[in-house]
């Protein structure tokens, strides 16, 4: 009789337990979103009321050099972008340009950071001077290339080819969207070998000398075991690298202003803003700017989660 009593009672004391715990873990879920509240907050009014107001832009018929005929144009300035030529030509460009960066840039940052993952001496200074570029302000990087390296008469590319016995070539000019590339796979290079080598740093340690233990060689522990490990960063590193650079603007300003094919949405946008003072328009192409960055992220992501669906580069 004593044992059938007690069980009603210990069941009946465990639930205020339960209970108290299940608000002690609401307390500490409330607190820790309290906590995010102010960088959300701060996220919100630096990102999505700029976005709001530049929508809000883009429906209007602005000029400024007509300020008195400023009215509600409705969609009136995305059907001009539509129909307007230049901006399937600066699309296409944007692709081209944002998509070989981002490629050449994610291939030549995992080169650098497998050599980086080794220990050598002076490791610690070459890992220091690989991520310089990307230090470099882009208009600063950009001035640097047009005049001391890629200059026609000056330049020290022009001059390694004399020693060769290659004619000079007047690259800004002649290869204008090669120009762009190279500049901006230079420059964002070290960002994809940062994350990658954080991602190097990462791997079990254990499963390498295992598979080392077993006769797999360099190459098959890398596509199989490696890469694999790797998909996460990759897709972190293409993904902001494919933001970054279709926003970028200072080098082809600088060293192209958008000829030979290199006039992207983010330079076609200031010539409508700066050049033809249309602020409607400028917006609109602002909105569809975006638009292109989200379709060209989510393509991205969606293309490296088929390579990397398998377990290793035999499959």
């Amino acid at each position: 009789m004593t044992v059938l009593m007690s069980a009603p009672t210990t069941r009946r004391r465990a639930r205020p337990a339960r209970a108290a715990g299940k608000q002690s873990r609401r307390s500490s879920l409330a607190v820790s979103r309290a906590m995010l509240w102010p960088a959300l907050a701060t996220s919100i009014v630096l990102t999505q009321i700029p976005f709001v107001v530049t929508i809000f832009y883009s429906l209007q018929n602005w000029n400024l050099l007509r300020p008195g005929a400023r009215g509600f144009a409705g969609l009136d300035n995305y059907v001009t972008v539509l129909r307007d030529g230049s901006f399937l030509s600066s699309l296409g460009a944007t692709v081209a340009v944002t998509g070989s960066a981002v490629v050449l840039s994610t291939l030549l940052g995992m080169l650098f950071a497998v050599l980086l993952d080794r220990n050598f001496l002076g490791r610690g200074v070459a890992r220091t001077l690989m991520i310089t570029p990307f230090l470099v302000m882009p208009a600063a990087a950009a001035l640097v290339w047009k005049w001391s390296i890629l200059d026609a008469t000056t330049g020290m590319a022009n001059w390694a080819l004399g020693l060769v016995g290659l004619p000079p070539v007047a690259w800004n000019t002649d290869v204008p969207i090669v120009t762009i590339i190279l500049v901006l796979t230079w420059q964002y290079t070290p960002f994809a070998m940062l994350i990658l080598l954080a991602g190097l740093q990462a791997q079990n340690k254990d499963v390498l000398e295992a598979a080392a233990v077993d006769g797999a060689g360099p190459l098959r522990t890398f596509g199989w075991i490696t890469l694999p490990h790797l998909r996460q960063y990759v897709e972190i590193a293409v993904l902001l690298a494919s933001i970054m650079l279709l926003q970028v603007f200072d080098p082809i300003a600088i060293m192209t202003r958008g000829t030979g094919g290199t006039k992207t949405l983010s330079y076609l946008l200031y010539e409508r803003a700066f050049v033809g003072l249309e602020v409607g328009e400028a917006a609109a192409y602002g909105v569809m700017t975006v638009l292109v960055t989200i379709v060209v992220a989510t393509v991205a992501l969606r293309t490296l989660f088929k390579v990397f669906s398998t377990e290793g580069l035999g499959r």
